[in-house]
This record gives structure tokens, C-alpha cells and sequence, in this order.
């Protein structure tokens, strides 16, 4: 195993933008004698391979030290708080295009997901955001992504759980904070989506916002506003050039799911299993100098 470790490790470039938001971990008992950055490492190491944390290698520290660190984090808000500066980061540096397109992966839930403590969790939902679907025993990431493949927010749900009733809290989920003085910037130019998320809910929570909306109409609402002639009103604006970017957040999703524990769950607690993405997402996304 100790031959796995170091390959994928962050760079000194990647530590640099991320250790201004890293705490300085407290010893339980005795002496932590792993410097953060091996530990990160660590947590990186598991979330790449996939493996139980018993097998992360020794070079990065004892296992159990290394996951009450990727808890810890999770807990205190450490890994969203990293996610959100990078984001900013990105952002600062006009790589965000804010056109954001909104989709739904589902994720195969391992038999080590099951069995969570009934005992209520903070931020945990009852069902785990685990549920039977087509695809077996699974979890449901619905995201929104820019055009230049970042993550922009995500939710998770049962894996039965339909996409267009997740739409605007997917959106409403995006809070990009300002390098500078000012709110964290929150809405997008344009948002894409596919037919799935064509309800008239999700149009009036546009036009709300001021959203352009990017998003075909379905066949039966087609015929339905033709039939009711004047009445039916005028088509949705729909930009098909616009949509051909859709795609990106597809992309994006594959860009995740290279992270063996994303593409598969292994968290008993969905909240554990966010944080996991969230570690995928700052191995993506971080600058490398």
C-alpha cells in the first residue's frame, strides 16, 4: 500500500492557496506529530482510491488520526469553507462564467453505507439521502455547474427523488464571496437545464431572479399552449445556441466521479459523504501554482 501514496499528492502551489483556511488540528490525548498537510494528503489518498480508511497508508499517519481530521473538518464547516474560497478564488480570476447549468447524478450506494445510527445527527436528514431507485440502494447528487466545469453547489438527495423539485434550492444554494468588500455574489447569467426541469414553477422562480432560462419545452406543454390557442399564451424564450453548453455540467460530473469515493458511496451519513465531494472538488478545482 505504502507504494500508492504520494501520487496525487497537492502541490506545494495547491497547499499554498489552501493552508490560509486550514486549523491547526488539536491533539486527543497525545501529540499529533503529522503535520497538516500530511493528513490533507491523506484524506486526498482515500477519497481517490475509495479503499476503507483502515487502508490509507501509514506514511500519511495513523488512519484513525487521519479520519477524526476529515470529520473534524466536516463538522466545523472547514471543507465548505475551503470549497467557497476557492470559488472566490476562481471568480477573482474571471474564470467563472456564472452561465450554470443544472443536472442530477446517481451514485451507487456500497453495502458500508447502510446501517447509520437512528440517533439524530446535526444537518443529517432521517433518510441518510439514501433510497431505492432503478440502479439498486443510491444517493442522488443534484448539482449546478459554470461553464468551466467548477461546482458550483450541490444537494443531496435519495436516489429516487426527482430533479425538477430540487431545482431552485440547488440555486439558491450558490454564495461565491467576494475577494473584496460586498456580498458573496449569488446569481447566475443563465441557467441550463433539460426538459426535466421545464415545469412553470421553475420559469416563475426564474423570472423572479431575473435568470435567463435556457430550457426546452417539453412536447405535452408544447401541445398544450397550442390547443389553448390565444390563451395558452407565447412560447418560452429558448436560446439553442446557448443550450449546446449544457453539456458542461455532464463533464463536470465525470470530473468527479475519477474520485473513487464519489463514483461509489462508502458514508454511512450523507453529511460524511458531502464532505467527501467537497474533498474532490478542491483537488479539482485548486490551482496547481
Amino acid at each position: 500500500m505504502a507504494s500508492l501514496s504520494g501520487r496525487g499528492d497537492l502541490t506545494d502551489g495547491q497547499w499554498a492557496r489552501l493552508r490560509r483556511w486550514v486549523p491547526a488540528p488539536k491533539p486527543r490525548g497525545r501529540r499529533i506529530c503529522r503535520s497538516r498537510r500530511v493528513l490533507f494528503n491523506g484524506v486526498a489518498w482515500r477519497v481517490r482510491v475509495g479503499s476503507p480508511w483502515r487502508d490509507v497508508p501509514d506514511s500519511y499517519g495513523p488512519w484513525q488520526t487521519v479520519y477524526w481530521l476529515f470529520r473534524t473538518w466536516q463538522q466545523t464547516g472547514v471543507w465548505a469553507l475551503m470549497v467557497k474560497m476557492i470559488l472566490a478564488l476562481l471568480d477573482g480570476q474571471g474564470r467563472l462564467t456564472w452561465t450554470v447549468s443544472v443536472d442530477s447524478t446517481t451514485v451507487r450506494a456500497h453495502q458500508a453505507a447502510a446501517g447509520a445510527r437512528k440517533a439524530p445527527v446535526p444537518g443529517e436528514s432521517a433518510d441518510h439521502a439514501l433510497g431505492r431507485s432503478r440502479g439498486g440502494w443510491t444517493t442522488k447528487i443534484h448539482l449546478a455547474a459554470d461553464a468551466d466545469q467548477t461546482v458550483m453547489s450541490l444537494k443531496l438527495t435519495a436516489g429516487q427523488r426527482g430533479d425538477s423539485p430540487q431545482f431552485a434550492a440547488v440555486l439558491d444554494a450558490i454564495s461565491v464571496p467576494r475577494l473584496g468588500p460586498g456580498r458573496p455574489k449569488t446569481r447566475p447569467r443563465k441557467v441550463l437545464a433539460d426538459k426535466a426541469y421545464a415545469s412553470r414553477a421553475n420559469h416563475a422562480y426564474l423570472r423572479r431572479r431575473r435568470i435567463q432560462a435556457v430550457i426546452p419545452e417539453k412536447k405535452d406543454q408544447r401541445r398544450n399552449r397550442i390547443a389553448k390557442g390565444r390563451s395558452g399564451g407565447r412560447p418560452p424564450a429558448f436560446d439553442r445556441e446557448a443550450y449546446k453548453e449544457r453539456n458542461t455540467v455532464e463533464r463536470t460530473i465525470g470530473r468527479l466521479k475519477r474520485y473513487r469515493a464519489v463514483s461509489t458511496r462508502f458514508e454511512k451519513l450523507a453529511i460524511r459523504y458531502e464532505a467527501t465531494i467537497q474533498v474532490a472538488i478542491l483537488l479539482d478545482r485548486t490551482p496547481h501554482s
